[in-house]
């Protein structure tokens, strides 16, 4: 689908001006600006991210009663399971508290529940399941929040419940001992976007410092701190949460630890993957090949894998949960791809992406664990809100769903406003789950895209493109895109820069490449110099493209590509489109 591409203005005299106030390269001074940076201590304080600058731990709502709670069982020897979610932040955030407790001499365990038998968050039969083992505390991570029955059940058991989560608070809290959570009613906590491993590192920071009773911890729980970041880090990236305020800072720093002080698992993966072989590690590498390694085993029913793999203190185990992990992506990435065509197919056939206000769409055996990726590929595609419900006919069971939405509809609030058609639903703004009977999905597409038609204005179902500057090819040099890397960590809420170039030519027909051709690469020559391009996912372009006779612009990420040793600039193209007679002087070229 076309998209509007949307170019940015820029202004000279403010560009010059924070260029010299905050001492940084022009091209830094007007993405900074972009981003509504124009402050000098302020553009300064984006660009290191310090450690210092993250906020005392005990000021997160709740942080204190969860430390007295968890404390007095660590001294009195209790048996604690932390439970946790099967996505990568859930295990991430297990992680973190599996290894503080341990740090503090717990007697600790995991628990995850397996995504298809049990599903997302605490159950009463686990509360009773856990409590049959001996257990007396449970800290939950990344869920809980809304686990009302499983609370009062924990409490009715005698067994002491902490709550940590990040997810939407409903009308009640659960019977706790305590609740971590950043949106606590009653607190003003200046950041509300930590994920569940970030809510999860600050309880470990607070625990470590109440144990050893002072501000400044010892140098063994410094380390795992340390290491504890990283795990954060990866949290924070999987869960595409705003890489802003303090999660930007969690990512810088946790990236950085990464490098050099990786648990075990991320090591063995890192070298499955081939990450230990680049000269530096960034947080593009966790979300686009780390993560998807452990969403697949969450994915495919195996999360507890993920949860040992960040936690095991055996190499030849790390080694070996790292290649299993690595080969169920594999599968993971074919039932994705069959899965994605046949429900592109039944959006194309049965209904009408261009006009309808959102997709839902259902069919027979899709693996409940892969829908989610699908329905985000496809809500990016057509840029419409996207439901994918995998339905068991053999068994008659409740149909799974899994809901995405590019922007501009918040689908918890969607869900809600279609409650009655649902046995349940939970998630957030751009996420979101729900369970349905099979023979109530008709009337909920009804009423769910009745819903969207009047939530969202039919201009904001064409996809738009922000371009932050334009370019010609000759200003992308290697020192000029390594200027725009002081801006990283990129992601959610401060992504990677797109630029555009006007008027170039195809150097050479572009190809499809990749498993499946999925992917295109490209070179354009503008004026002698060369570049090449790869755009990832969209491998169909590859004969529009060679069916045009004139000059294209293209939106791109300007990126630096490392092969065998040698660095260079290459284009992530998000869009082409066939250039106009008059283009526009580059502005990157004036910032500079």
């Amino acid at each position: 689908m076309a998209k509007h591409w949307r170019i940015f203005g820029h202004d000279l005299s403010r560009i010059a001006q924070l260029e010299r106030s905050a001492g940084v390269p022009p091209i830094v001074a007007q993405l900074l600006l972009r981003r509504g940076i124009d402050d000098p201590d302020a553009a300064r304080m984006f660009l290191e991210a310090r450690l210092t600058q993250l906020r005392p731990p005990e000021q997160l709502p709740g942080v204190p009663a969860a430390v007295e709670v968890i404390v007095r069982h660590l001294r009195s020897g209790s048996a604690i399971v932390v439970h946790g979610d099967y996505d990568a932040d859930g295990m991430t955030a297990s992680a973190i508290l599996v290894g503080c407790l341990r740090a503090l001499g717990g007697q600790v365990e995991a628990f995850v529940p397996n995504r298809m038998e049990e599903g997302y968050g605490l159950h009463p039969e686990t509360m009773r399941r856990l409590r049959e083992r001996g257990t007396e505390l449970v800290i939950s991570v990344d869920c809980g929040i809304g686990s009302l029955e499983a609370a009062s059940e924990a409490a009715r058991l005698g067994m002491d419940l902490v709550v940590t989560d990040h997810h939407t608070i409903s009308d009640q809290l659960p019977q706790a001992a305590a609740i971590v959570h950043p949106r606590l009613p009653g607190h003003s906590y200046p950041f509300d976007g930590l994920c569940g491993a970030g809510v999860a590192f600050k309880l470990a920071w607070a625990l470590c410092k109440a144990v050893e009773g002072q501000e400044r911890v010892s140098s063994r729980l410094r380390a795992f701190l340390l290491q504890a970041v990283g795990l954060a880090a990866l949290g924070t990236v999987a869960d595409v949460v705003p890489l802003i305020d303090e999660n930007r800072i969690l990512v810088k720093q946790g990236v950085a630890s990464l490098a050099h002080a990786a648990p075990l698992g991320l090591q063995s993966l890192f070298a499955v993957t081939g990450l230990d072989r680049k000269s530096s590690l960034s947080a593009e590498d966790l979300a686009f090949t780390i993560a998807p390694r452990l969403n697949a085993a969450g994915r495919l029913g195996q999360a507890a894998l993920g949860v040992e793999l960040l936690t095991t203190e055996s190499s030849e185990r790390a080694a070996s949960l790292a290649q299993y992990l690595h080969e169920l992506n594999q599968t993971r990435d074919k039932l994705e791809r069959r899965i994605y065509l046949a429900a592109k197919k039944e959006a194309e056939e049965r209904f009408n992406p261009i006009e309808d206000p959102a997709l839902v769409l259902a069919g027979a055996d899709w693996h409940p664990g892969v829908i989610g990726i699908v329905a985000g590929r496809l809500a990016e595609k057509y840029h419409r809100p996207v439901i994918l419900i995998s339905l068991d006919p053999a068994s008659g069971q409740a149909g799974v769903g899994s809901c995405r939405s590019p922007a501009g509809l918040h689908l918890h609030e969607a869900l809600s406003a279609c409650s009655e058609y649902l046995l349940g639903y939970g998630g957030h703004a751009a996420a979101a789950g729900l369970q349905i009977a099979p023979d109530r999905v008709d009337a909920f597409r009804a009423a769910f895209c009745e819903y969207a038609a009047e939530a969202v204005a039919e201009e904001d179902r064409v996809a738009e493109i922000e371009i932050d500057a334009e370019a010609i090819l000759a200003q992308l040099t290697l020192p000029v895109v390594q200027q725009i890397e002081q801006l990283a960590p990129f992601g959610t809420g401060n992504p990677r820069p797109i630029l555009m170039v006007s008027r170039v030519c195809l150097a050479e027909p572009p190809k499809r490449i990749g498993r499946g051709e999925r992917h295109l690469a490209l070179r354009v020559d503008q004026g002698g110099c060369r570049l090449r391009g790869v755009a990832f996912g969209h491998g169909e372009w590859a004969e529009p493209l060679s069916q045009v006779s004139g000059p294209i612009d293209l939106a791109f990420r300007p990126v630096i590509n490392e092969f065998a040793g040698r660095r260079s600039v290459e284009m992530h193209v998000v869009d082409w489109r066939a250039s106009e007679q008059v283009a526009r002087s580059p502005s990157l070229a004036r910032a500079q």
